[in-house]
């Protein structure tokens, strides 16, 4: 059985927690860190958790027990320190998306993987619903043909509150806005399901929320080698909306589901009825999917489980993680220096390193509060569901 300790017990480790205790006949949590005095004896408290640890010192967590995996969910800006220092104790980690800020910390984080041998995820639950594992195996039948157009859409609300939370809101310990922290599982999709763009061209402001330094809004052109995707990226959008929509050469597939598919007329414009055979093979080949055993956050953390019992990286490493990375500083250079940003980004470029985000990236506003902490639930979007 495994002994897994949690760091950081702030809303979503509620959604690691519970993927844990899914699993009782293999793992077991022994111990909660949060630097937030007494926060994790109130999260071992409120799980009902009576023979694990509670620590205020991430640190003295590690130094003290033996531990197989940890669950890292803190602000983004942490994630590099707290995964190296786990990793060189000897530990396996998940840690939560995104996984570092800059490019030079995922490299440090995937170096101290190397040396130590051990395990690193990085959280892309959605890869684990069953929309979207439809979604990509009947791409992968290449029955659409080839990918001439994507939309996807990241597009959640938060009030102005959502910011007081003292990490968020700022480029230093949040690292970015919506395009980071929301969008990061939907570039992490695209990148599943189209593979990583030539270059990248994009817009951000601020558009609703004056206490917070970084953009609420983005726009993202991606360019792939005979096709385009755009990316929306807020937390401005009045009924939230996610989706993705994927135009082939012969047929259309979107999440929420949908098919498309048309013929043409002589002339060239559609024909009634478009190609229903084709619609009705797609259909078919979705109809097939069987339904995942465990989704979202279970669904990752039961890979990572397995992953170590049969000695085999798991289905979403860092190198995943990074790239999703690089997606996001392209998006991030492109709007801020107005220009076209190209593929792969290079360790010799400033954008690659740490600071470079923070030193050059425009304060939309200036945070006006910061609390401690905030209750309440949180909303994880369809991936929770």
């Amino acid at each position: 059985m495994l002994s897994v300790g949690i760091i950081g017990t702030g809303n979503i480790s509620r959604a690691h927690v519970n993927a844990y205790l899914g699993f009782p006949e293999e793992v077991r949590i022994v111990a909660l860190a949060d630097t937030a005095a007494g926060k994790a004896e109130a999260a071992r408290a409120e799980h009902g958790l009576d023979e694990a640890r509670a620590y205020d010192d991430p640190a003295a967590m590690l130094a003290d027990e033996q531990l197989d995996l940890v669950s890292i969910a803190t602000p983004p800006s942490t994630h590099c320190p707290l995964t190296v220092a786990a990793l060189e104790a000897g530990v396996n980690v998940i840690v939560e998306k995104p996984m570092a800020p800059s490019l030079e910390e995922c490299d440090r984080m995937l170096e101290a993987q190397e040396r130590s041998g051990k395990l690193l995820s990085v959280v892309a639950q959605n890869r684990f619903r069953d929309d979207m594992a439809r979604l990509k195996a009947v791409l992968d039948s290449e029955r659409i043909g080839r990918v001439t157009h994507a939309r996807i859409a990241s597009e959640w609300w938060r009030g102005l509150s959502y910011y007081d939370l003292w990490w968020r809101g700022t480029w230093e310990s949040e690292g970015g806005g919506p395009t980071l922290n929301h969008a990061i599982h939907h570039l992490d999709l695209t990148l599943w399901l189209l593979g990583r763009p030539q270059a990248v061209a994009a817009m951000m402001t601020n558009a609703a929320h004056h206490n917070a330094e970084v953009e609420d809004l983005s726009v993202a052109i991606l360019q792939y080698e005979r096709g385009l995707a755009e990316l929306t990226s807020s937390v401005v959008h009045h009924g939230e909306q996610q989706q993705i929509v994927i135009q082939g050469e012969h047929a259309r597939i979107s999440q929420p589901w949908e098919v498309a598919a048309e013929t043409a007329r002589p002339n060239g414009f559609p024909a009634e009825g478009g190609n229903a055979e084709l619609a009705a093979e797609l259909e078919a080949l979705a109809a097939d999917h069987q339904p995942l055993a465990r989704t979202g956050h279970a669904g990752q953390l039961g890979d990572v489980i397995a992953a170590l019992a049969e000695g085999r990286p798991p289905l979403i490493d860092g190198e995943a993680g990074k790239r999703a990375i690089e997606l996001v500083t392209a998006i991030y250079a492109a709007a801020i220096e107005r220009r076209t940003i190209d593929l792969p980004i290079a360790p010799e470029d400033p954008w690659y390193r740490s600071g470079t985000l923070v030193e050059r990236a425009p304060h939309f506003f200036e945070k006006t509060a910061s609390v401690s902490s905030q209750d309440g639930d949180i909303d994880l979007g369809p991936s929770s569901r």
